[in-house]
C-alpha cells in the first residue's frame, strides 16, 4: 500500500469515527430531548381534570404548530409516544444511563413491553449486544426473553456477573429455539444432516438466536480415543460462562440414547478438549420434540451441564408461543417441588 493510500484510510477512519460520535450524541440527545417532551405533557395534564379533558385537542395543535418549526417528526401519535415513554420511564436517571444508549426506534418497541423485567432485560441486552432494530423487533416478537425464563426458576438479571453454576447457565439456555430464518419445510422429515448445513449456512442469525456470549468452534469436530472416533455436530465458546457448548442435532423425538451419548460427549470433551482455564463443558440437545416423562427419569433431571430444548421450524403464534412457555413453566415448578 502506498504512503498516499495509507494516509487516505487513516484519515477515512477518523472521520467515519467522529461522524459516528456525533451520530450516537444526537442520537443520545433527542432520546433525553423526547423524554423531556412528555414530561412536560404530562406535567401540564396534571394541572387540572379540565385540562385533561381536552388534551388530545391540545396535542394535535401543539403537533401543527411544532411540525410547522421542527419538520416532520411531531406527529399526534408521536407526541403521545413521547408522553408513554415518560409515564414508561418516570425515573429520568433510567433514561439517560439506558435508553439514550438506544435509538428512539428501539425505545419505541421496548417500552410496548408491559412487564417491566421484560423491559430492563431488552434495554440491557439490546444495548450491550448491539441489536438492530429488526433483530430486537424478531426477539420482542419470539418471546426472547420469556423463552429464557423457561428454563429457570428466577428472574433473568443481564447485568449480573454469570457464572457455570446451574442458575446461572440456565441464563443462557432458551426453550424452545425458534430457527424460522433457516426456511425449513414445516411437516417434512429432514435429515440431521440438511439441518446441520441450514444452521451453517444462517450462521450469524443462529449466533444471535443463541444469544449472549457465543462464537463459532467447528461443526463435526472429532474427538478420539484409543480405539474409537466420535464426531459433534456444532461446537461453540461461550465467552461469558468460559466454556465450551455442544450442540448435538437431532431431527426426531428425544430418546434416552441421545440423552446418553450427550453425556458421554460432555464427559470426553472434559477430559480430552477443555482447557485448565475452561469451565465445565455443556451439552445441549436441540430436537424437534421431547417427552417430559424421559427428562425426568433421565441424567437431565439432575445433571448442570446437560440440557435439552426444542426447536421451531416456523415462527409460531404469540398465542402458540404462550402456551409452549406456560407449560416449560408449569413443568419447571414441578421439578422444583419435586427438590
Amino acid at each position: 500500500m502506498s504512503e498516499l493510500s495509507t494516509l487516505h484510510s487513516d484519515i477515512r477512519r477518523i472521520l467515519e469515527n467522529a461522524r459516528n460520535r456525533t451520530r450516537s450524541a444526537i442520537n443520545s440527545a433527542m432520546v433525553e430531548a423526547y423524554w423531556l417532551v412528555g414530561q412536560r405533557i404530562v406535567l401540564e395534564e396534571q394541572q387540572g381534570e379540565s385540562r385533561a379533558q381536552y388534551g388530545k385537542r391540545t396535542l394535535e395543535t401543539l403537533s401543527g404548530e411544532l411540525a410547522q418549526e421542527f419538520g416532520a417528526g411531531f406527529s399526534y401519535a408521536n407526541l403521545r409516544n413521547f408522553r408513554q415513554f415518560y409515564l414508561t420511564y418516570p425515573n429520568q436517571q433510567i433514561c439517560y444511563t439506558l435508553c439514550s444508549k438506544l435509538s428512539w426506534s428501539h425505545n419505541r418497541l421496548i417500552m410496548r413491553e408491559s412487564d417491566p423485567a421484560a423491559r430492563d432485560y431488552y434495554l440491557q441486552t439490546c444495548a450491550s449486544e448491539q441489536w438492530s432494530v429488526r433483530q430486537l423487533e424478531r426477539n420482542i416478537k419470539t418471546q426472547d426473553y420469556r423463552r429464557l425464563l423457561s428454563s429457570q426458576a428466577k428472574p433473568l438479571s443481564p447485568a449480573s456477573e454469570p457464572s457455570t453454576n446451574s442458575e446461572q447457565t440456565r441464563d443462557f439456555i432458551k426453550d424452545p429455539y425458534v430457527l424460522e430464518f433457516l426456511q425449513l419445510p414445516e411437516q417434512a422429515r429432514i435429515k440431521e444432516a440438511q439441518l446441520e448445513q441450514a444452521i451453517i449456512d444462517e450462521l450469524q442469525h443462529f449466533l444471535l438466536e443463541l444469544g449472549r456470549g457465543f462464537s463459532f468452534v467447528a461443526r463435526q469436530m472429532r474427538i478420539s480415543t484409543e480405539t474409537s472416533h466420535f464426531y459433534l455436530d456444532l461446537v461453540f465458546y461461550n465467552y461469558l460462562l468460559k466454556c465450551f457448548v455442544i450442540i448435538d442435532l437431532k431431527t426426531g423425538k428425544l430418546s434416552h440414547q441421545d440423552i446418553g451419548q450427550m453425556d458421554m460427549y460432555v464427559r470426553m470433551f472434559d477430559d480430552l478438549k477443555r482447557g485448565s482455564d475452561d469451565n465445565p463443558t455443556i451439552g445441549i440437545i436441540l430436537c424437534e420434540d421431547k417427552d417430559e416423562t424421559i427428562v425426568r427419569y433421565s441424567v437431565l433431571h439432575e445433571n448442570q451441564q446437560l440440557f435439552a430444548s426444542k426447536y421451531q421450524r416456523i415462527l409460531p403464534t404469540e398465542q402458540e408461543l404462550s402456551a409452549e412457555l406456560e407449560r416449560g413453566r408449569r413443568l419447571l415448578e414441578e421439578k422444583h417441588n419435586e427438590q
